[in-house]
């Protein structure tokens, strides 16, 4: 290791950081351009020729950032976001607080002026180390000239959860803000904590492009890089164990569901079928599948709440007011399963038990007594029918569009927040297997939904060979239009993107406001405040971005649609599919799925 007092020039330091990068595992970069950056760039491109390393270039930050959390959802790596100076920086603030709140390993690394340069009014220069504040689980600020080999090390260690310490002293030196390593004669111990993003800001100081005697390294008979690994629904061979275990325990019969919120994983869909229990699962939780999930099952809590005895969580619980009532009432003893740290909450602000180990789980849990999971499927099976005729007609509608886009692929699906997961909530039948589900539900924000896709197909297992699907409103599809810009040259997934196009946000419809805008004195505040009209020409946006574009206004088209694919005409598979729904009955068509529902109870 470079001695601390020695200087390296700004590209050896470049060198240096991305080799410690591709050593420590990372396979990701996305890299925005810049001068500032520009030594960390020629460093990638070297990297790259090697294949040691993928680098996907973006011109806009704030979409750049969350390129590179999809690429970390789909991979479960750590994934690298680099940036040059200035407000460049601050434009990954949006993607860093998702990440924190997602528990997704996203490295910044930023490009700064020498401390010298500071609060001088040199140009793009301002205080960006540790702008992140409490979102990142660490910052360092490595000084121009110095190698930054061990501060990246530890920073991808704290992106994974893991912070080095030694006795009661803490030897991160990310925590303290300095770049030293701790002695080499200390013992250190690895402290699992949570996962989640950093950030590691760079000084470089002119020259900031490689000299005369920097040949590149020619290109040699590099290993390559290794397949995206999936996210799948396996269970690691221990995990399988414990489960034979609660099957086979002597429990007690209580009337339990089990709820499954975001990021569950397959193991809630498990841990219900091996006690016989209701899966309540959203979306999002990757245990929507098999025997026990109850499709429909937020219209049909209320109609069970005097029989349920327990409750079981696993994941995050975030879609639903029916849950979150179920949850908050604290009529029910309920258990939260929490084997690990969870970026989500923080110990002792909830209420409900929090459980660490599966059978003390099903201890609390109990066995389903006869009849509990058949009384849920036969409610399930009407309200059921009772959605199938509402969503019948010739017009289509989300919860149709959302039930066949679930249906028609099983490639990756990435759900935009808003009423396209919460359609999908509701609408989506159970299958006997599930498909990689995706969502940004760390803060819930509809910010950056198409960027994070374009990551998410990009990280996924071969992605040459099949779709990833994207559902989002048509708000959410404008916010993040930049999303579709991709440059020359660059990889290009194969995607689909759904667009639930009702000309403005129609989510604030299916609550409080919606009431509100049936009154006429406030019709016109809660049309304009809330649910934003517009009339863009996605058309013409699918042309400007070299998409197809397919666009569907009659119910039985639908399907057909969906099922067929990108057109052969189109070089890089992605198309538009623009659905056109009427806004105006979103609220009457819920309300009246509901009544229905609990009339029929």
């Amino acid at each position: 290791m470079t001695s601390p007092d020695a200087q390296l020039t700004s590209f050896d330091a470049a060198r240096s950081a991305v080799r410690t990068l591709s050593d420590e595992g990372v396979r990701d970069v996305v890299l925005c351009p810049g001068s500032r950056s520009a030594p960390l760039a020629y460093a990638l491109a070297e990297a790259e020729r090697r294949t040691v390393l993928r680098v996907h270039v973006r011109i806009d930050e704030r979409d750049a950032g969350f390129t590179a959390l999809g690429l970390s959802l789909a991979t479960s790596r750590p994934v690298v976001i680099v940036t040059t100076s200035g407000t460049a920086v601050g434009e990954l603030l949006p993607a860093v607080m998702e990440a924190n709140h997602a528990a997704v390993p996203l490295v910044v690394v930023s490009a700064d002026r020498p401390a010298e340069l500071r609060g001088t009014g040199a140009n793009q220069t301002t205080r960006q180390a540790g702008l992140f504040g409490t979102h990142v689980r660490c910052s360092v600020d490595v000084e121009a000239g110095l190698d930054p080999a061990a501060d990246i090390r530890r920073a991808l260690l704290a992106s994974e959860g893991m912070t080095l310490t030694g006795g009661d002293a803490d030897l991160n030196p990310l925590a303290a803000g300095t770049n030293t390593p701790p002695p080499a004669t200390q013992h250190t111990h690895v402290q699992q904590s949570v996962r989640g993003p950093v950030q590691v800001n760079l000084a470089f100081r002119d020259p900031l492009v490689p000299g005369d005697d920097d040949a590149a390294p020619e290109a040699g008979d590099a290993p390559g890089l290794p397949a995206p690994t999936p996210t799948g629904a396996g269970a690691p061979d221990g995990e399988t164990s414990l489960m034979d275990l609660v099957r086979e325990a002597d429990l007690p019969e209580r009337r339990t569901v089990v709820v499954a919120g975001h990021d569950a994983t397959a193991l809630a869909e498990r841990f219900a079928r091996a006690l016989g229990l209701p899966l309540l699962a959203e979306p999002s939780s990757n245990a929507r599948f098999g025997p026990q999930a109850i499709g429909p099952y937020r219209v049909l809590l209320q109609e069970f709440d005097d029989r349920l005895e327990r409750v079981v969580v696993f994941g995050r619980p975030t879609l639903s007011r029916p849950v979150a009532r179920l949850l908050d009432r604290h009529a029910h003893p309920s258990a939260l399963y929490v084997p690990e740290p969870v970026a989500w909450f923080e110990p002792g602000r909830r209420d409900d038990r929090v459980i660490t180990e599966l059978t003390e789980l099903a201890a609390f849990a109990g066995r389903a007594p006869a009849a509990w999971l058949d009384a849920w499927q036969r409610a399930a099976a009407r309200a059921g029918g009772i959605i199938d005729t509402a969503i019948a007609g010739e017009a289509p509608t989300g919860l149709e569009l959302a039930r066949l886009v679930w249906d028609a692929d099983a490639g990756p699906l990435v759900l935009g927040s808003s009423n396209a997961i919460r359609d999908a909530d509701l609408a989506a039948v159970p299958g006997a297997t599930g498909r990689p589900v995706y969502a940004n539900r760390g803060l819930a924000g509809i910010d950056g939904t198409l960027a994070t896709a374009t990551g998410i197909a990009l990280g996924s297992p071969d992605h040459t060979g099949e779709r990833t699907t994207v559902l989002v409103g048509d708000v959410t599809f404008l916010h993040d239009v930049g999303g579709l810009f991709i440059g020359v040259g660059e990889d290009v997934p194969p995607m689909d993107l759904v667009v639930l196009n009702d000309a403005g946000g129609a989510i604030f419809s299916t609550l409080e406001h919606g009431a509100l805008a049936e009154r006429p004195a406030y019709a016109g505040t809660v049309e304009r405040y809330f649910a934003t009209p517009q009339a863009v020409d996605l058309r013409a946006l699918a042309a400007a971005y070299g998409l197809d574009y397919v666009r569907v206004e009659e119910h039985r088209a639908l399907g057909p649609v969906l099922a067929a694919g990108p057109t052969a005409t189109s070089p890089v598979r992605r198309r538009i599919v623009d659905v056109r729904i009427d806004r105006g009955g979103i609220r009457a068509l819920h309300q009246g799925i509901i009544e229905r529902v609990a009339a029929t109870a």
